[in-house]
């Protein structure tokens, strides 16, 4: 077989609910549980032989930091880069990266963390797939509707109502990535917009009703996104509980931590308990200090405080204080009393 799985990983938002985070770099750099949100998602792909895999990336703001990333931390992996300039919705998106759908193909946002299994796409099926999981409040996703044989029948974007609750967790397989491209194009002749904006919910839509596609749902247990600094410290917290832990070997004098955590071998601690559920980065600095349920990048340093649920970008300085902070690289909190 000389087909290639093509992956397309839209990223063009501006990751808005992360700020000051996603002032200085793309939401899908952000550091949680040792690696970049991008690198966990990522991971999903790990057992697939990079020969049969393409990526494609739809960058935006700082799209250039994901390329370096990329040829950085995986060089193994084939990827293109094209721009989304304006921000009208999914398939918009999607339509940027048009001359890349050919052949099966996979769409995965990339706020998306699951469990499921895509090593089931090779070797291609020739049926479509979507990961779906039961909310209670169905209200903020794609909602999918299927028949008596369980086939999907249509995708109805943010719906009004809360009778169906089976919701699309951001992937969709397609076996011709031309029929999804084809299926954009006349969404977007017709002006076919929910909410104003051109969702690929629309487009699967026309594929199941004008083009016969065959859908199946596939569901998935965890489902799990980084776009507010709660969701990313409950990732944080997932991805601990589930393998990222390195508490045996983090071990130093000086140091009290409270499993689970990450601690990179570069990161310093000094008479201070860390943890549960905390990060530090390569070079990363706790000092007299008590941190739990944090995460620390690269370079930042805590001394002499208190701090619990926050973020701090690289090389984010906190001192004397106690508290919760969302810190972007660079920046300083210091000597400032506590309530």
């Amino acid at each position: 077989m000389n087909e290639r799985l093509t992956i397309v990983i839209p990223m063009a938002g501006w990751g808005k609910r992360l700020r000051p985070l996603t002032w200085t770099r793309p939401k899908p750099l952000v550091y949680v549980a040792g690696d970049t949100v991008l690198g966990h998602v990522l991971r999903a792909f790990q057992g697939l032989d990079p020969q049969q895999v393409r990526f494609v990336f739809i960058v935006g703001y700082l799209g250039d930091q994901i390329r370096t990333y990329m040829a950085q931390a995986h060089p193994h992996w084939q990827a293109a880069y094209v721009e989304q300039r304006e921000l009208l919705g999914q398939s918009h998106a999607l339509w940027q990266a048009r001359e890349y759908l050919h052949g099966p193909t996979l769409v995965l946002f990339v706020d998306t963390i699951t469990d499921a299994d895509f090593g089931r796409l090779w070797p291609p099926p020739e049926h479509g797939l979507l990961w779906v999981r039961e909310v209670d409040d169905p209200r903020r996703f794609g909602v999918v509707f299927t028949d008596a044989q369980g086939r999907v029948t249509r995708i109805v974007e943010k719906p009004d109502t809360t009778e169906h609750k089976l919701a699309v967790v951001g992937a969709y397989y397609f076996p011709r990535g031309e029929d999804l491209a084809a299926a954009i194009e006349t969404q977007l002749a017709r002006d076919l917009r929910t909410k104003g904006e051109y969702y690929l919910a629309d487009a699967i839509n026309l594929l199941i009703a004008e083009h016969g596609l065959a859908m199946q749902p596939v569901p998935v247990t965890t489902w799990l996104d980084a776009g507010t600094p709660e969701t990313v410290l409950a990732l944080n917290r997932y991805l601990l509980e589930h393998g990222q832990d390195n508490t045996a070997q983090a071990l130093r004098p000086g140091a009290v931590l409270v499993p689970p955590v990450y601690i990179h071998p570069d990161a310093v601690v000094e008479n201070a308990v860390v943890g549960p559920y905390v990060t530090l980065g390569p070079q990363a600095v706790v000092r007299g200090s008590l941190v739990r349920n944090s995460v620390l990048a690269a370079g930042s340093t805590v001394e002499d405080a208190q701090v619990h649920d926050s973020l701090l970008g690289e090389r984010a300085r906190i001192a004397r204080t106690r508290g919760v902070f969302y810190l972007g690289d660079d920046s300083v909190v210091s000597d400032i009393p506590s309530a």
